[in-house]
C-alpha cells in the first residue's frame, strides 16, 4: 500500500510552478552511422504513433509528437505525476541525404529515423587508366557509362 508524503506532494508542486519550459520539450535521442545510412533513436515514452508527424523541408527534418493523457470526470487520482506534453526536435541534414528514402518506425516508446546516405555522396573508386594507349575519361553527373573522349 502507497504511504502519502508531503514532502513529495510540495516537490512536485515547486517543480511545475518553477518550470519555465511551456512550449514542445525535447526528446532525448541519439544519432549514428550504420554503412550507407544514419539512424535516429529518439525517446518519446507514453506517445500514440499516430500523433508522430516526421517532415522534411529542403534539408530541415523535423519531429513532432504528443501526448496526451487520460481525464475521467469519474476518476479519482491518487497521484499524478506524468504530464501531457508536446515534443520536437529538428535537424539540418546537410548535403549528401537521400530525403526521398528517410523511413521511421515507432516501437516499445522508441522512435528509428532511418535517413540514407545519396548515391553521389558514397565513396566511390576513380579507376587510373596507364600507358599510352589509355583514353582521358570525362566524368559527367547523369552519366551512367564514362564515356572517352577523343584526342
Amino acid at each position: 500500500m502507497a504511504t502519502y508524503d508531503p514532502s513529495r506532494d510540495f516537490d512536485r508542486l515547486a517543480s511545475s510552478l518553477f518550470d519555465t519550459r511551456r512550449g514542445p520539450r525535447r526528446m532525448p535521442m541519439d544519432l549514428y552511422r550504420d554503412g550507407d545510412h544514419y539512424v535516429l533513436t529518439a525517446d518519446l515514452p507514453g506517445i500514440d504513433p499516430g500523433s508522430v508527424d516526421i517532415d522534411v523541408d529542403g534539408q530541415l527534418l523535423t519531429i513532432r509528437a504528443e501526448r496526451t493523457l487520460r481525464n475521467g470526470d469519474d476518476v479519482k487520482w491518487i497521484t499524478r505525476e506524468r504530464e501531457a506534453a508536446s515534443f520536437l526536435r529538428q535537424l539540418n541534414l546537410g548535403q549528401g541525404i537521400d530525403t526521398e528514402r528517410i523511413s521511421a518506425n515507432y516501437s516499445n516508446g522508441v522512435l528509428s529515423v532511418t535517413i540514407p546516405v545519396s548515391e553521389r555522396a558514397k565513396p566511390r573508386k576513380i579507376e587510373v587508366m596507364s600507358g599510352s594507349d589509355a583514353s582521358v575519361i570525362q566524368a559527367h553527373e547523369n552519366a551512367e557509362e564514362p564515356q572517352p573522349i577523343d584526342q
